[in-house]
Parts: structure tokens; sequence; C-alpha cells
């Protein structure tokens, strides 16, 4: 394995070939999907390159507080910690890549087939005032968490307040969905929406401890840009827009650190150089290098058996209210189970990250790998169909799931799992919201508010996207017909 470079050298060269491989890919497959192709690279790049390349350029000593420098990887050499934590990595990204060339080829050869791809992303009357409702109701619920002092914090393995948690979420739901969705005649208006849900995005990711909130935002706004068309100066700028989001989130936490913590971590950036240090915040935020590290220090033992595996997963889509048993939480077990293994997690409770390729092979070995890629890019797929169907629970609970949670880019089956059943239960939910908003709004007595609902709002015109999966939601179009005219799911 290119036995001429330094150890780690190679490895991060196999894994930035297969991303270079998987852009161009991107670049062949139309729509949407090629925003979350691309966000995907970007992800991986700042974890498995942009990080390893780091540590072996500064090798920098471990110290308290610095969670760049892995004292694992130290103790055994960065260069040779690198090399192996990276070849189960390097075999995902590959295989990913080839899985995409492949479905890029497919579409190329079969067109109608995959029409919903290019299919646009428009939103009708009640799907706006939905999403209006539904930020209005998450807002309050936000507020409410964070004056209790229930918000939330990076790390977090439980909820305080799940009910608040939950009722939070349709926030993001509100926010990104109009992201994506509002047209106003008057651009200036739209602008403004989308300015405006962004900067409160940008704010709870801040008062929440957590980069979900703005790189939600950041991937809605470039899935609104990619629906519009594509072009070299909106590649670009969905770039700018993603590097922005993570550094400005970085730059608003440090306001909200004591004068003791900006010394202490003054003295943790001393030991990069000051080229690197501006960057710091952002490297922090991507580390499934860790979570790679993690499984190469499980030394070849598997972590779940793969029938477990499965079926924890699927227990994660029914609520625990119905389940009647506490379901396994990945990101905690992790950090206890695989983590634990060579870090002393004594008295320490926090939630990880485990990264898709790593939680395949800490399972299953490469067959795992194989098969935590090909889901999640089912999901992808499933998750551009669903943004296109015009039907809201679709939307709530796969479209906006990848775009709100990073499921697509650090989390495995277990946690894409455990994210899609809440998602599925906050769409359910604003489904009913969308009932109630219909029977309340007629199209004769709701005013045209300055364009915030778009120009072909007000009216009841058939969804360009309504016929698409009509056949197996028909007995809940006839059911909700008879609630008052119903609503598109």
């Amino acid at each position: 394995m290119m036995t001429w470079l330094p150890g780690g050298v190679a490895e991060v060269w196999i894994v930035a070939s297969a991303l270079v491989v998987l852009a161009g890919a991107a670049f062949a497959i139309p729509g949407i999907t090629r925003v979350f192709l691309l966000a995907q690279v970007l992800y991986w790049s700042m974890s498995y390159i942009a990080r390893p390349v780091l540590l072996l350029v500064v090798a920098p000593q471990p110290q308290f507080g610095d969670n760049v420098a892995d004292p694992r990887l130290y103790s055994i050499g960065y260069d040779l910690g690198i090399a192996h934590a990276l070849r189960p990595v390097a075999f995902g990204m590959w295989f990913y890549a080839l899985l995409v060339a492949a479905f890029a080829l497919w579409v190329r050869l079969r067109p109608n087939m995959w029409a919903f791809l290019t299919r646009p992303l428009t939103g009708n009357r009640n799907l706006i005032l939905t999403m209006w409702v539904c930020y209005g109701i998450g807002s309050a619920a936000r507020l409410s968490a964070w004056a209790s002092g229930v918000a939330g914090s990076a790390g977090e393995t439980q909820s305080s307040n799940p009910v608040l948690d939950l009722v939070g979420f349709f926030a993001a739901v509100g926010a990104l969905g109009l992201i994506v969705y509002v047209d106003s005649p008057r651009r200036w208006v739209t602008v403004a929406v989308i300015c405006g849900l962004s900067a409160g995005e940008l704010l709870w990711s801040v008062l929440s401890e957590s980069k979900t909130p703005v790189l939600g935002a950041a991937l809605a706004i470039a899935v609104r840009f990619a629906a519009q068309g594509w072009n070299w100066r909106k590649t670009v700028g969905i770039l700018v827009i993603a590097v922005l989001g993570v550094g400005g989130f970085g730059w608003l936490q440090s306001f909200k650190a004591t004068p003791e913590d900006r010394l202490a971590a003054t003295m943790v950036d001393a030991a990069y150089p000051a080229s690197v240090r501006p960057y710091l915040s952002i490297f922090r935020r991507f580390d499934l290098l860790e979570a790679a590290t993690d499984t190469y220090f499980l030394a070849g033992e598997h972590w779940l058996t793969p029938g477990l595996y499965l079926s924890t997963g699927l227990k994660s889509l029914i609520p625990s209210q119905l389940l009647g048993a506490e379901k396994l939480q990945s990101g905690t077990a992790w950090a206890q189970q695989v983590r634990g293994v060579s870090v002393d997690m004594t008295d320490i409770s926090v939630s990880l990250a485990e990264g898709n390729v790593n939680e395949g092979y800490a399972v299953a070995g490469y067959p795992g790998i194989v098969f935590v890629m090909t889901a999640t890019f089912a999901l992808l797929v499933f998750g551009v169909y669903s943004l296109g169907s015009g039907r809201i629970v679709l939307i709530v609970a796969v479209g906006m799931a990848i775009v709100e949670y990073p499921i697509l880019f650090e989390r495995g089956y277990l946690g894409i799992m455990e994210n899609l059943g809440k998602t599925l239960q906050a769409g359910i939910a604003v489904w009913i919201i969308g009932i109630g908003v219909r029977l309340l709004t007629r199209p004769a007595s709701v005013p045209h508010i300055d364009g915030l609902l778009g120009p072909n709002d007000l009216d009841d015109e058939h969804h360009p996207t309504d016929d698409v999966g009509r056949g197996f939601v028909s007995d809940c179009d006839a059911l909700t017909e008879r609630v008052g005219e119903g609503v598109k799911l």
C-alpha cells in the first residue's frame, strides 16, 4: 500500500483519491443529490484528511483540553497510528465512491426511472403556512428550554426534557422547510426570510452548544440553490456558506467563554503553529478520526452481534412508550463500550459520533462497512425523493432528517435509525398541525401577507408532485379528505 510513502501519508492519499472520485460522481448526478454528496466530501475531508495531515505535520503533544492531539495515536506514533486507523476508512470511502459512480451511470442510462432527482422543490400554501406555525411553536419551546436551563449542550447523553426537545425540533423543521420552500414574488422578502431564519439557527447553535442547527441551515440553503440550477458560482458559494457557518459558530462560541476558559484555550492553542490556530475551532468540530482510532484499539473484537445490531436499530423507530423498554443510545454506548476499551471513561457520560465506516467496522469488519455505507446512500436517495414529494410526513420524517441532522456524515446505522425514529414522530405531529392549519385557513379568508406564502400559495391548485407515491398513501388521503378536505401527506 504505497510503501514508498511515510506511514499515514499513503492512507491519507488513498482516502483523498476516493473523495475526488466521489466528488466527480456527484457532479454527474443531477439535482439536489449533488449537494448532499458534496457535503459528505467536505465533511469527510475535514475528518479524514485535514485532521490527519495536521497531526502528521505538527505532531502535537496531548494535553488537557485538546481533543485534536489523540494520546493513543501519540503513544504509538502518529504515522503508525493514523495508518492503521485510516485503513478501514480508506476501504469505506472507495466502496462508497464506486457505489455512487455506479448509481450516476444508472441515472444516465435510465433517466426516466430517476426523474424525481430533478423534481422542483415547490411548497404549496398549506405546507408554507404549516412551516410558519411549526417555527412559532418550536421557537417558543426553545426559549422555554433556554430560560429553564434545559437547552442541552454538546455531547449530552439525553435530553433533560424530552417533550421540550421534541417540540423544539419543530423550530428546526419550520426554519429549514421555509429556507428550502418559501418563494415570494418580492425577492427581498425571500432573502430577508432566509437570512433571518439562518441567523436564528446560528444563534440556537451557540445557545445549545451544537453545530447541528447552523450546519442544517447551511445545507438547506445549499439545497435551495441546487434546486434552482447548478453553476460553478453556486458551487463555490455553497462551500463558502458551509465554512462560514462552522467558523461563525466557533467565533460566537468564544463570546460565551469565561476569561479563565479563554486563557486555557490560548495555552492549548499555543502548541500549534500560528498559521493553524485560527482554524483549530473548525478542526475540533470534525472528530471522526477519534472514532476511527476507537475501532483500531478494539483489536479485532466486535462491538455487537449482527442480529442485535439490526434489531436494535429497528426498535429505535418505535416510541419508548410503546416499546415498554429503554432504547439503546448508540452515541452513549459507543463512548462506554468502544472508546472505553482504550480510554478511561469512568464517571464520564457523553454521547459521541461514531461515524458510518467506523460503526460498520466495529460490528462486522469490512462487510459491516459495506452494509452501513449502502444504507447511508439509500437514505440519501430516499431523502431526496421525500423533499420533492410534496407530502408533509415524508418531508419532515426523512427530508428534514437528512438536512437537519448530520446522519449522512457522522452517524452509522444505529444513529440513523435513532434520528429517523424522532423525526417520524415529529412528522406525524406536523401532519396533524397541517390538518388544523388547513381547516382554520381558507383561501378566501387568508390575506396575501407580503408574499410570504409564495406566488401561487393562495389557491389549491394541484401540486406538481402529488401523483408521486399516491398509490401507497391513498388510504391516508381518503381519511384526511373526510377531515375537512384533508391535507397532503
